[in-house]
């Protein structure tokens, strides 16, 4: 039996090495089948890990508030009217942390935060980069973790210590060759002593641009209070930002003695002490009350200003994971089309094949083959040719899936199991679809086929 097996293998290799152009040509669809399928794995996997990556970014449960100015919408006529009947706001403060922390239920943390443009200078090297002052709490919203160094002590909070924790960016730019942790790093007008180095985090174009993350690389973190006490406190009214001619308004100048209709708004005074509040909460179903409940309290304390934002960026990474479902359940359509037309076109060559070879089959039945044996044949020619173009569209797969991350700057992974499943899925197209050619190659009559012209 084992002898008539591999009798049958070794002619159905000897045919398929007797036509190579055909049989490459046959495999042609399952090669592209199978490279679509891999390439299209590679590619969904990609996304779903950045998505992964961006969740641990953006934390898990969060509720983001953002200050901006307040938005209003009114005739000219009425804001000249009513210019001096502007409501004032305090902004968003420490104060609205304390009496969330004190009135909303089902908090699990809360981030305040205080993002600055400034400067880094070092060793005559001067680079523009973002001053955030937090909280420790802020690296466990969002899984930060630190390759050197440690976070900021109690201590360094509640003295506003000139201290610092850089992102990973800034320690290759500004030291390449040396443990930063211990230097000191000017950053604006101060010198802050480094006590921490941020892991890398990779952020990607599209998720700065869609999801508002930062480029946490390039941030230099600093406690909070330090920032408030030795840079910036918007809180504070000093001299500096009062004028003796102007009624200043909270987001708004108005110049006395204007001309009557003329716009009398100047630009926007950012006057909010914090510039992100980060909340995160127990349970994933609280996040849709919690942020009405935020709502309702911070207008209630902003005397009915709304300056004030509230975002849940979990919603905008389900809809983002939704789009890419979509999008690879379309590839993967395709890829199954691809398929699909290779099994076919494996079948139609073969059924040609059957009736260029009928003297052929015809002799084989004479001097004593029998109808197995030839379907065994037929189906070895099949599998050969769907499981060789199977190991060529792997290759090719792979290889789209390296260049479109290259030269596409798009996150691919090509895993083990996409390998597996499209090669398994070549062989059993090409067995499938090799049963009919080869019943009918069997059903040959032997007198019949040995007088076929």
């Amino acid at each position: 039996m084992k002898e008539r097996l591999f009798a049958n293998l070794y002619i159905a290799i000897d045919a398929v090495i007797a036509n190579k152009v055909r049989s490459l040509l046959t495999a042609l669809g399952i090669i592209f089948g199978v490279a679509a399928v891999i390439a299209m794995l590679a590619i969904g996997n990609g996304a779903q890990q950045e998505i992964l990556e961006q969740i641990k970014l953006v934390g898990v449960n969060n509720i983001v508030i953002k200050p901006i100015v307040e938005q209003e919408e009114q005739k000219i006529a009425e804001a000249t009217a009513e210019k001096e009947k502007k409501k004032f706001s305090p902004g968003l403060t420490i104060r609205d942390v304390n009496s969330i922390v004190e009135t909303v239920p089902g908090i699990s943390k809360i981030s305040p935060e205080i993002i600055l443009e400034t400067t880094i200078i070092k060793s005559g090297i001067r680079r523009s980069a973002k001053l955030v002052g937090v909280e420790p709490v802020y690296f466990d919203i969002y899984n930060f973790e630190l390759s050197d160094g440690s976070i900021f002590t109690p201590e360094h909070l509640k003295m506003g210590a000139p201290v610092c924790i850089i992102g990973n960016s800034i320690r290759t730019k500004f030291f390449p060759t040396e443990n930063p942790v211990g230097k000191s790093i000017k950053v604006g007008p101060n010198w802050l002593t480094i006590i921490g180095v941020m892991k890398e985090r990779y952020v990607s174009e599209s998720s700065i641009a869609k999801l508002g993350i930062r480029d946490f690389n390039m941030d230099v973190y600093a406690p909070l209070q330090t920032v408030l006490i030795r840079y910036k406190n918007r809180d504070l009214v000093i001299q500096n930002t009062i004028n003796p001619v102007q009624n200043f308004s909270r987001g708004r100048i108005i110049i006395i003695g204007g001309d009557e209709g003329a716009d009398d708004s100047g630009p926007a005074v950012n006057y909010h002490q914090l510039d992100r509040l980060v909340i995160q909460v127990d349970q994933t179903n609280m996040l849709n009350p919690t942020a009405e409940i935020l709502s309702r309290l911070l207008q209630r304390r902003h005397y009915g200003v709304v300056d004030y934002e509230i975002e849940i960026p979990e919603l905008l990474l389900k809809q983002q994971q939704r789009t890419n479902d979509i999008f690879n359940y379309v590839l993967g359509a395709i890829a199954g089309i691809s398929l699909l037309v290779g099994g076919i076109g494996i079948m139609n060559i073969m059924l040609a094949s059957v009736l260029e070879r009928i003297k052929e089959i015809g002799l084989r039945l004479a001097i004593g083959a029998q109808k197995n044996d030839i379907v065994q044949q037929f189906l070895f020619e099949a599998v050969m040719i769907s499981v060789s173009g199977g190991i060529i569209g792997v290759i090719l797969g792979v290889t789209l899936a390296m260049l479109v991350s290259s030269f596409a700057n798009i996150p691919t992974v090509i895993s083990l199991a996409s390998i597996v499943l499209s090669f398994g899925v070549a062989a059993t197209v090409g067995l499938i679809f090799g049963i009919a050619p080869a019943r009918k190659a069997a059903m040959q009559d032997p007198i019949t086929s040995l007088r076929y012209e």
